[in-house]
């Protein structure tokens, strides 16, 4: 059986960001996130919250929405007007179950599997400032991590309300009022738009308008990737978890991980048979492959793969049923192919040091494009042309 070599932390690491180890960490002993009910951003908040040793002492609270028929076109709206906006749709159409409707998809939004965690409340400022103001004295200030759009508004409110009694994190750029947070957490590619090349493809009469408009200052960390929980304590767990399941299958272990198209990075059957087709070529060189979709990978992408590849004998596709594979995968994959779509996807996979090839990266627009080309600048990530040799590509990393 193939040995786990997970990377192990270097000599006199304490677990701990450079940016805390100072006076913050030490006094800061409890953490609360604040999610959006999304994978891709509470996966990010909580593994900032795992980094720095909290993670046993963390409390969850999401900002909901409103969610099905109109709603799902109301999402640019900011969350308290899109709420009181649902409350005067429904008093106007008389609905008599309107406080029981609400409650029942808040419970629904509330259920997300996205990080594990239990007893999860819906993001009060007010709630959560007064609870950091009263419990200060005996636990010391409050770390609040936030991430995603919606969580904007209530974690710059709980810094005004409690300012003397938390540390607040905000993970993604806010787009503007940097200075309302403590620390800005964010990926380069955020400050695309003031590069020389983005500014070319800007009209004139627009350029003061496509955020962020001026400089990281010092409040603001920036990052190649995505922040996320699949650090080697993780990884570990996952590899024990999964033993009985993939430690047996044929090495090497290729992973294939689907996301869907974005408006940055569109693509559809066309790419779905081109995977298919380079997949079909590297075939010899692998063992096992395993191919996962996510929720947002459109049924015509999946179609083509499935009708490709069942009954072979090499190719597992996950099913969507029972427990999901990800961080298994992650543990025991030799290596990865992931479409472009997803940066957090990529930056897990480019975490754990094995091969990562990107399939679709030149359909990338914008912003996205650039974080393509940062991770192939840093060697983290290549092209996958179907004419790889996946043995070949392992023996090499091992070598060097």
């Amino acid at each position: 059986m193939r040995p786990i070599k997970l990377p192990q932390p270097p000599s006199g690491f304490s677990g701990l960001p450079d940016f805390f180890q100072g006076g913050v960490s030490s006094a800061i002993r409890r953490a609360v996130v604040i999610g959006n009910g999304f994978a891709g951003s509470e996966n990010q908040s909580i593994g900032l919250v795992r980094a720095i040793g909290l993670f046993g002492r963390l409390a969850l609270y999401r900002v909901t929405r409103p969610r099905g028929g109109i709603n799902e076109w109301l999402h640019w709206l900011p969350v308290s007007l899109h709420k009181k906006l649902y409350f005067f749709m429904q008093r106007i159409r008389g609905e008599l179950g309107l406080q029981a409707t609400f409650k029942k998809q808040k419970a629904m939004a509330l259920s997300s599997e996205t990080s594990g965690l239990s007893n999860i409340l819906e993001a009060d400022a007010k709630h959560i400032s007064k609870m950091a103001r009263e419990t200060f004295e005996k636990e010391g200030p409050l770390l609040v991590v936030a991430s995603g759009r919606d969580t904007i508004s209530v974690a710059s409110s709980i810094k005004r309300l409690a300012p003397e009694n938390v540390f607040v994190v905000q993970i993604q750029h806010p787009r503007s009022h940097l200075n309302r947070f403590d620390l800005v957490i964010t990926p380069r590619h955020d400050y695309y738009p003031l590069t020389p090349h983005a500014q070319e493809q800007i009209p004139w009469f627009l350029r003061r308008w496509i955020t962020p408009c001026e400089s990281p200052g010092k409040n603001v960390v920036l990052t190649v990737g995505a922040l996320h929980q699949a650090d080697s304590a993780a990884l570990r767990s996952a590899a024990s978890t999964w033993h009985d399941e993939l430690a047996p299958v044929p090495k090497p272990l290729l992973v294939v991980n689907v996301g869907g198209p974005t408006k940055n990075c569109l693509y559809g059957a066309d790419l779905a048979n081109h995977l298919a087709a380079r997949l079909q070529n590297v075939l010899w060189s692998c063992g096992t492959v395993r191919i996962s979709f996510s929720r947002r990978t459109p049924e015509k992408v999946s179609d083509i793969l499935v009708r490709e590849f069942t009954g072979n004998p090499k190719v597992f596709i996950w099913d969507g049923k029972g427990s999901n594979p990800h961080m298994g995968h992650l543990a025991w994959a030799d290596a990865f192919v992931i479409t472009a779509d997803s940066v957090s996807m990529l930056s897990e996979a480019c975490s754990t040091g094995k091969p990562v090839y990107v399939v679709g990266a030149e359909r990338c627009t914008w912003k996205f494009s650039d974080f393509q080309k940062s991770l192939q600048d840093r060697g983290a990530v290549r092209p996958f042309t179907g004419k790889e040799d996946i043995i070949g590509a392992i023996l090499h990393l091992m070598t060097t």
